[in-house]
């Protein structure tokens, strides 16, 4: 579902910055760095603080692998935005040393990482440890780091409805790559920042702490993975375990019942992030960890 706030609820620099570098490039926005860009300090600068390191930051894993290991969690949440863009990014990012589309082309410890991280995203499933016993442990939580952003994301594009329009492929993967998935400090700053000394730790936290129009006492159960009242129970539900079903109606139904777009993306945020901090959890656990 498209939320018209994410389309025209920027806030002034922000909708400055959209416009320009619309211009520049003569390709509108993409979906991901239009909802980014909305209220950065409800989740973005947290996730974008892990996001950076763990996908262009020092690693056993090189830029091209880590972008087909996303485009491998693409694939478990059934998003075709995600997939195809990290497809793309990992033929940038891999120059040509890794295809996306055949899997042979990747080394033995790729493919044992990506599927051990299919065990860990799976709803319902169970971790097998097993699968990494020849991957050192640090590459493993490197590769949990990575799982876990876009565990994240792909929930969110699937709810909110992403897009790939023309020109944005080429566009805004070349751009991601470029600028190794940071944005200018200023686009980012208000409210006040959580430093609960782990970048991890700090996405936990930051939905629940930061102000919103839903009771934080909402975000923590949602967060946590525990029950809330309906109808937000059966809509987080789908979130978290099977977010390409989310549709229009869903969304529409909640703001039928008198709640707003401000409390649907909030909700959404913080069952998509629960969800993967869970996930990432479990994979941690099966670690020993």
């Amino acid at each position: 579902m498209r939320l018209s706030i994410l389309e025209r609820g920027h806030r002034r620099r922000a909708k400055l910055f959209l416009s320009a570098t619309s211009a520049m490039s003569r390709v509108d926005s993409p979906d991901i760095v239009r909802t980014l860009l909305y209220r950065p300090e409800f989740m973005t600068r947290a996730l974008l603080d892990l996001t950076a390191p763990a996908m262009r930051g020092p690693s056993f894993w090189t830029a091209g692998e880590r972008e087909y290991l996303a485009m491998g969690t693409a694939k478990l949440h059934e998003c075709p935005f995600c997939i195809v863009t990290h497809a793309e990014l990992t033929r940038i990012a891999g120059e040509g040393a890794l295809d996306p589309d055949e899997p042979a082309s990747a080394r033995p410890e790729l493919r044992a990482v990506r599927a051990f991280l299919d065990t860990v995203s799976r709803p319902g499933g169970e971790p097998d440890a097993s699968l990494v016993a020849d991957v050192p442990a640090p590459a493993v939580l490197e590769a949990l780091r990575v799982n876990l952003v876009w565990d994240v994301v792909n929930r969110l594009a699937n709810a909110f409805g992403f897009e790939l329009r023309d020109g944005q492929l080429e566009s805004g993967t070349r751009s991601l790559h470029r600028f190794g998935y940071r944005f200018p400090g200023f686009l980012l700053s208000g409210g006040t920042k959580t430093d609960h000394g782990d970048v991890v730790e700090d996405l936990r936290h930051v939905v629940v702490e930061a102000r919103g129009g839903t009771d934080r006492a909402l975000r923590a159960a949602l967060v946590a993975g525990d029950s809330v009242a309906e109808p937000w129970q059966t809509y987080a539900d789908t979130v978290r375990t099977a977010s390409y079903r989310v549709t229009d109606a869903d969304v529409a139904a909640l703001l039928a019942a008198g709640h707003t777009e401000e409390e649907v993306f909030e909700v959404t945020v913080a069952a998509a992030v629960g969800a993967a901090l869970a996930a990432f959890d479990r994979g941690r656990k099966a670690l020993g960890d």
